[in-house]
């Protein structure tokens, strides 16, 4: 155990030093993925190691960073870091269980999967693959594995969050400052009074709408003005839609796997006994269909509205990989 905490210590150090250089080299307004001291940052990424075996903290942290670098300008740069990265990645993966796994669980059915998308793509446009999934699928360890091995930047929650928070931050948020002065003088340091200044700040930051709807409306910007400008793939986030609604090409993959074979993963990955593992999947993909529904209109999960239809269980992570990577292969953009 204690060269455990020994060597996670190592590759947090490791993963530190890379996110440093590539604000060093870059030079980004949205500045530093880790902005706490190192001592600080360390723990918590070694935290991170320990305590989330499945890896989606620790690979979204890890993914911002290869996001930042790949718009190094100087070529051998870029080379360099990537090169760190890519041995950084490698030790991650080493982690017991950091990404899991997923069984084929049927061989014959699994010889007999094809793709075939219609070339959808000119040769102005950049490649961008929306992928859904449920929870306990793998979706998230596919989705990564897929963006290393295309070189292209990777965005989910975690990391839109992240990118949000700090653009507006550089914004002038709140227009009317005078006046939330006053309010806060008026106010005081009650607890009502805290809620009146926080609920005022919201108004003019978010224009009047719910913070969540406001969320969703910068997340939609956000993503078509990067697929405007990158390839990229990213998890969820309705992208699929938003982007059909903005007519920009893009391709839809939902990755799902038999309940039962779901439920088995999340007991390894969560520790969770089989009770709580399918509690935990049930209201997770009711959460997921309730988000989906409400900001598109259409059925979470449908076949009809996605390119291509994973079940991960007759492939496994790196078969449905490349399975994607074929398909891929096939549209103008990738030659």
């Amino acid at each position: 155990m204690e060269k455990k905490h020994e060597d996670y210590k190592k590759l947090a150090k490791k993963i530190y030093d890379l996110d440093a250089e590539v604000y060093r080299l870059v030079g980004s307004s949205l500045g530093r993925v880790f902005s706490q001291d190192e001592d600080s940052c360390i723990r918590e990424l070694e935290f991170l190691m320990l305590t989330s075996p499945q890896g989606h903290e620790l690979r979204s942290e890890i993914a911002l960073i290869a996001n930042m670098a790949r718009t190094i300008r100087d070529k051998e740069s870029r080379k360099q870091v990537m090169r760190k990265y890519n041995a950084i990645l490698h030790e991650v993966e080493e982690i017991p269980s950091s990404f899991g796994s997923v069984d084929i669980l049927d061989e014959r059915l699994a010889k007999l999967n094809t793709s075939n998308l219609s070339q959808k793509f000119s040769k102005d446009d950049h490649l961008v693959i929306c992928i859904g999934r449920t929870h306990g699928s793998a979706g998230t360890d596919i989705g990564f594995a897929l963006a290393d091995a295309l070189k292209i930047n990777y965005y989910d929650v975690e990391i839109f969050n992240q990118v949000l928070g700090r653009l507006e931050a550089e914004q002038d948020a709140v227009k009317d400052r005078e006046s939330l002065e006053v309010i806060k003088e008026l106010a005081g340091t009650t607890k009502a009074g805290r809620k009146m200044v926080k609920r005022a700040s919201d108004i003019w930051r978010y224009h009047g709408l719910p913070k969540k709807d406001a969320v969703f409306f910068n997340q939609s910007d956000l993503i078509c003005e990067k697929a405007r400008t990158e390839d990229f793939i990213v998890m969820g986030r309705c992208a699929d839609v938003i982007l059909t609604n903005n007519h920009i090409p893009h391709i839809s993959i939902f990755i799902t796997a038999p309940f039962h074979q779901r439920v088995r993963r999340m007991m390894q990955v969560k520790n969770l006994d089989y009770k709580h593992a399918r509690k935990l999947l049930l209201k997770l993909d009711a959460k997921h269909e309730r988000y989906y529904r409400f900001y598109t209109g259409r059925a979470w999960g449908n076949a009809t509205n996605y390119d291509l239809c994973i079940n991960s269980a007759s492939y496994g992570i790196r078969e449905s990989v490349e399975l994607i990577e074929r398909m891929i292969n096939r549209s103008p953009k990738a030659k």
